[in-house]
């Protein structure tokens, strides 16, 4: 078995507990230099990391013969760029979610990275956590029947940092995300639904800005069909009074139902009662999938989230901000 030594464009929040200690953590895995494109902060993460080198340029750390394979954990902006730059050096490449700002994109780097005969992995992680694994047993048990429907109901007040015009988060700014809030939350969610139900092949909505905050929408209500023929709808919402994050999937014989963004009990019913499934999820929460990508590096597994699965995702969402009023 080799150790993937793994390289971080981009060594921001995201990879302070989420997915760099688990590119230490996971089995033949090790993290063997970052970059960011501030030299202190590339410096001061390795330091505390314990990542035995740092750059300021992309190119170094894609080049540097002690990097095997590269995890691109920038804003989506520059997704498609890094990721065709790790492709032409022939090096794997592990990119956050959502994969990029357009279904666009996505083909881009699937085809950059096909023509380099490397492998090319998204950061959907549900699709390796333990809690929404369960969820996915549930299903192929048939415990509620045949699966009719879906439904995905998310709504948020905004966050402090929504209100200052000068000075607004990258995710509510269309040209370094994508769109706003929807782009990033929402992506995880339909994700998941394809991964346990299959491929959407129809999607569409309507996308507006209500609360005038920010330039990107903060509202977003989409309807959706599987080639299965199961069909969904979902809202969106981002500057509501309270807090709301629950999916259903409904079948002939019951329901289940859970939130995608907190740990809070996978809820069966059927005709039976009610069965609950407390899950923790793990402390470094990228580590379960990250750890499938180095096996299939290995060529002793699979990833369940690849670059055409990811790029599926982004295509759906692309159909339901088509019309943004």
């Amino acid at each position: 078995m080799k150790t993937i030594r793994w390289g971080i464009i981009g060594c921001g929040d995201v990879t302070e507990v989420k997915s760099g200690p688990a590119l230490q953590k996971a089995r033949n895995s090790k993290l063997v230099a970052v970059m960011r494109r501030n030299s202190e902060k590339a410096k001061d993460y390795a330091l505390r990391h314990g990542v035995p080198k740092w750059f300021d340029d992309a190119d170094d750390l894609i080049h540097a013969p002690e990097v095997d394979a590269v995890y691109v954990a920038t804003p989506p902006s520059s997704h498609m760029e890094y990721t065709v730059r790790a492709a032409r050096a022939c090096k794997p490449v592990y990119v956050e979610k959502p994969m990029a700002r357009t279904f666009e994109e996505c083909r881009a780097m699937i085809d950059a990275c096909a023509t380099a005969s490397v492998p090319l992995f998204v950061a959907y992680y549900r699709r390796a956590l333990p809690r929404f694994l369960r969820i996915k047993e549930l299903l192929e048990a048939r415990e509620i029947g045949e699966v009719r429907f879906v439904t995905v109901t998310l709504y948020q007040r905004p966050d402090q940092a929504d209100l200052d015009p000068k000075n607004l988060p990258w995710r509510v700014t269309p040209e370094i995300s994508g769109g706003g809030k929807f782009v990033d939350l929402a992506s995880h969610m339909l994700d998941f639904l394809a991964y346990v139900l299959g491929p959407i092949e129809k999607a569409g909505g309507v996308a507006s800005n209500q609360g005038k905050l920010y330039p990107a929408e903060d509202i977003v209500s989409g309807n959706f069909r599987f080639e299965s023929g199961v069909q969904g709808i979902g809202v969106w919402c981002f500057t509501a009074f309270n807090q709301v994050d629950v999916t259903e999937i409904v079948g002939t014989k019951g329901k289940i139902a859970f939130a995608t963004f907190d740990s809070s009990p996978v809820v069966l019913t059927t005709g039976n009662g009610r069965e609950e499934f407390a899950m923790e999820n793990p402390p470094h929460i990228q580590q379960p999938l990250i750890q499938t990508i180095v096996d299939e590096l290995n060529g002793t597994g699979k990833s369940p989230s690849s670059g055409v699965t990811g790029s599926r995702t982004s295509w759906v969402m692309d159909q339901m901000l088509k019309r943004i009023d």
